[in-house]
């Protein structure tokens, strides 16, 4: 009987050794795949998130002056608030702004952190010229920056929200990038590789004008796809949030991995999930949803489920 007792004590104990020794294996094992699997995922940038003051002159004012097309306008009156989605192309091919409206509220604060809207086209000057005739802003005129060769100039939306217009031979993509300000670039810049899966296209170091930019995107080709302009302004290490721009939501294959390889980069760069990936029963749709190490919101959502919704309501 004592050595029945001692075998099953020993036995006992090596499969307990071996749960554990499986256990950190697997624990180990996921990591590295859950990293390599955010290259391979398909993603695209969907829509970036901004609250306005008067949906019906946002809407005229990026239609009219900057030629996108109004794709869906929608009330909510028990819930109090509004939505439109504009964009150069239907939702289920192209990038697009969703514009929501608080009724009640007329004036969100913008913030610092905040940086602008880019816009591509092949003939600034005319649009420049348009956006004038339609009593928009303009308070760049085009030109270039010393060490880069790229006409741009700048405007600003009836709620005061900043719009980049840059010269671009034809792309698919027209709203070219979202710009964020940043304290820390390279920490950015990693968590965006990491995270995100995204790749570095180009980095710009401007002495003269005391800044640094870093842009991230999905591909490597600026003029095929939207980017995330990363700009660190010398020696600023705080900016506001604000309450206006909301996020940024991007398509994946599958939320829960990427969630999981979202909550391991948080570890080492910092960043949290705030959205557990999941269904969310309003809009048909699996999503998780983070904040970076920068304090900005990125929305994850399943490329299925989303196009289900966007063709069922389009």
């Amino acid at each position: 009987m004592l050595k029945i007792a001692i075998y099953k004590q020993f036995a006992f104990s090596v499969v307990l050794l071996l749960s554990l020794i499986g256990s950190s294996m697997a624990a180990r094992i996921p990591n590295d795949d859950e990293l390599g699997w955010v290259k391979k995922d398909n993603r695209r940038f969907l829509h970036a998130g901004i609250r306005v003051g008067n949906l019906n002159r946002t809407i005229k004012f990026y239609t009219e002056s900057l030629g996108m097309k109004l794709l869906s306008q929608k009330y909510f009156p028990k819930q109090k608030y509004s939505k439109a989605v504009v964009g150069f192309g239907p939702r289920d091919t192209h990038f697009v702004l969703e514009f929501t409206c608080i009724h009640g509220v007329e004036k969100y604060e913008i913030g610092t952190a905040f940086g602008h809207i880019g816009i591509a086209t092949q003939d600034i000057y005319a649009m420049v010229e348009n956006i004038r005739a339609k009593g928009g802003v303009i308070t760049r005129e085009p030109g270039t920056v010393t060490g880069l060769p790229v006409i741009y100039s700048y405007g600003l939306d009836p709620d005061g929200y900043t719009y980049e217009l840059v010269q671009s031979p034809p792309t698919p993509e027209p709203i070219s990038h979202i710009m964020l300000h940043v304290a820390d670039l390279d920490h950015a810049i990693k968590f965006y590789e990491k995270a995100l899966g995204m790749n570095l296209l180009f980095r710009y170091d401007s002495p003269q004008e005391k800044y640094t930019i870093g842009m991230v995107a999905y591909g490597s080709n600026l003029t095929q796809t939207t980017a995330v302009e990363l700009k660190y302004n010398y020696n600023v290490t705080e900016y506001t949030r604000g309450n206006g721009y909301t996020e940024l939501a991007i398509g994946t294959d599958n939320v829960y991995k990427s969630a999981a390889a979202v909550k391991l980069v948080a570890k080492e760069l910092g960043g949290q999930i705030i959205l557990p990936p999941g269904p969310i029963p309003q809009i048909n749709t699996k999503i998780t949803s983070f904040v970076d190490p920068e304090g900005f919101k990125t929305d994850l959502m399943d490329n299925k489920d989303y196009l289900k919704e966007v063709q069922k309501k389009e």
